[in-house]
């Protein structure tokens, strides 16, 4: 829903009844778009965010409360040094545009002035200017003097406001009328409820599309001009938040159907900005993460390539011993510059001919010894490679194991224990931390399910794989997808016996949270824990285990709800 007019003004008159009277105590900025005022009202603090994001711009009050930025901005240091500890007098809408005007009474030891903090929420222009007898003290978006603008946004110039748009006024009946009758002699026949609704929002200010249909429907038979200055003075707010597939996908001042009616405006704005927000946040670090694991999956393949395209040359490492015991047995038949030479191959059971490619340069002798030094080489790269191969495709492994907890993560806290393994691996490079700051370390739970009256748990990533099977008992049994990275799991038994069914529900878990989940019937490996053991210096998630039993499932749905 954009910011219309229309809901800024029950909006601003829902935030003069919970503050009015309050006093800022703190100010704090989560980045460049968005401010916070810690506002206590006498009975409580309440937070009030002050957002001028292009998609997200909003004042309402917030359950919320964002870290704020390692160094506060200038604006917000400046609204520290004029209105902290200032008493909130009114909040109001500006005439009929999109501009709530929060009116504080300022006072200090010597002087007692009232500031106002203009909040336009116009989408991309949106902006917040404090302004003292008109003129600007501060703005958080500031305009240059060359800028080609009516408007100069600087500490001292005169506020103005900004340039109204080419459209009606919401209370003016006589234009609307006017405009609207010369609109209706192209259709004669009548309009559809939906072009009239565009109508609206293209010729009269303070409606978005959303809510220029609800003035059509609640019009009826009424004239339109004579409705629409009542609805948009006198409407009562009953907000409501509209959601789809479980995300937040609108918010209204009216009822709507399929909406979940909402105590007060401010909630819903909120749950819909935060929830939006939230996702958004959540989609662009897992694309951040993603994009780490997978230059680290790309960089392991390469290198596995390489030491692929070695070994298989150093297959023929054994080809070319048998030729150069076959021209060490032959040097008397072979002429001294002869490009080849072929003998009988008593290596092969019928003992057939063989050609053997010669270098004219050297003697027959010297192109035995050439042979016998590629064979020589080659047998020293199969040594060598063999055990890089190894590590390297334990490094591909690892890359995937990663990549899967990323996909299955669901929350920011499983994305930060992610973003810590890759730091870990040197992928990432460790943010920098806030000066003075405590390090707050913050784990998330394991996933947890009940089953028959056994709890499981299951790790949502490598670094929580391995702290579960270091917290978990001896005797509770470990479940793993076999040739799958998968979240591990772990059945806590207090010490008694598991019956198959808890087993088999406990693997259907493990494949659901597995990159295998839509590879049909899916082989899970389960054992004692004590049985599971984590080598020195491998890598977070790796185990290996012994005396495992395996069943099949299918992991293409989640049984039940966790806990």
């Amino acid at each position: 829903m954009p910011q219309d007019a229309f809901h800024i003004k029950r909006l601003s008159q829902e935030l003069a009844r919970f503050l009015i009277g309050g006093k800022i105590n703190r100010i704090t900025q989560a980045n460049k778009d968005e401010l916070t005022f810690h506002i206590y009202t006498g009975k409580s603090t309440v937070k009030l965010i002050l957002s001028t994001n292009a998609t997200g711009a909003r004042v309402c009050l917030t359950d919320v409360e964002k870290e704020p930025a390692p160094v506060a901005p200038n604006f917000c240091m400046l609204l520290r040094k004029h209105i902290q500890n200032a008493e909130i007098v009114s909040i109001t809408q500006y005439e009929t545009e999109r501009i709530i005007q929060i009116s504080l009474l300022c006072s200090s030891d010597f002087s007692q002035c009232e500031r106002v903090l203009h909040c336009e929420l116009m989408g991309k222009y949106s902006n917040l200017i404090l302004t003292q007898n008109g003129v600007v003290l501060g703005a958080l978006k500031t305009t240059a003097l060359l800028d080609d603008t009516h408007r100069v946004l600087l500490p001292g110039a005169r506020y103005l406001y900004p340039a109204p748009q080419d459209k009606l006024s919401p209370l003016d009946g006589a234009g609307m009328r006017s405009r609207l009758e010369n609109y209706l002699l192209a259709y004669p026949d009548g309009i559809e409820s939906e072009s009239l609704a565009k109508w609206i929002f293209d010729n009269v200010s303070g409606f978005a599309l959303p809510t220029a249909r609800e003035a059509v429907r609640l019009c009826a038979h009424q004239n339109l001009w004579d409705f629409l200055p009542d609805f948009f003075q006198n409407q009562p707010c009953e907000p409501c938040l509209l959601t789809m597939n479980n995300q937040p996908k609108d918010f209204f001042a009216f009822p709507v159907e399929g909406g979940q009616t909402m105590p007060s405006l401010c909630k819903a704005q909120d749950n819909f900005f935060t929830q939006k927000e939230s996702k958004k946040s959540l989609d662009d670090d897992k694309k951040r993460l993603e994009s780490a694991a997978r230059t680290m999956k790309k960089k392991a393949q390469k290198r596995l390539a390489d030491i692929l395209n070695r070994l298989q040359d150093a297959e023929k490492a054994e080809e070319n011993r048998v030729k150069g015991e076959l021209l060490t047995a032959n040097l008397y038949r072979i002429e001294k510059g002869a490009s080849a030479v072929e003998v009988d191959n008593w290596y092969e059971e019928n003992c057939g001919k063989i050609k053997i490619t010669l270098d004219t340069t050297l003697s027959p002798s010297q192109n035995a010894q050439r042979y016998f030094k590629t064979y020589n080489k080659q047998k020293r790269a199969t040594e060598i490679l063999t055990p890089m191969k190894k590590a390297e495709e334990s490094e591909l492994s690892y890359a995937e194991s990663i990549l899967s907890s990323i996909a299955n993560a669901e929350c920011a806290t499983d994305l930060k224990e992610i973003q810590t393994e890759l730091i870990h691996a040197g992928v990432l490079r460790a943010p920098k931390e806030k000066v003075g700051a405590k390090k707050k370390e913050e784990l998330s739970p394991f996933r947890e399910y009940e089953y028959m009256g056994y709890k499981i748990l299951l790790g949502r990533n490598n670094l929580q794989n391995d702290r579960l099977v270091r917290q978990a008992d001896q005797n509770d049994i470990w479940l793993h997808t076999q040739k799958y990275h998968s979240s591990h799991a772990i059945i806590c038994t207090h010490g008694g016996q598991v019956c198959d069914e808890v087993v088999l529900y406990a693997a259907q878990l493990c494949a659901y949270y597995s990159d295998g989940r839509n590879s049909g019937k899916i082989p899970v490996d389960y054992c004692k824990k004590k049985y599971v053991k984590k080598p020195s210096k491998s890598k977070a998630g790796f185990v290996v285990y012994t005396d495992y039993k395996t069943v099949l499932v299918s992991g293409d749905a989640l049984p039940i709800k966790t806990v």
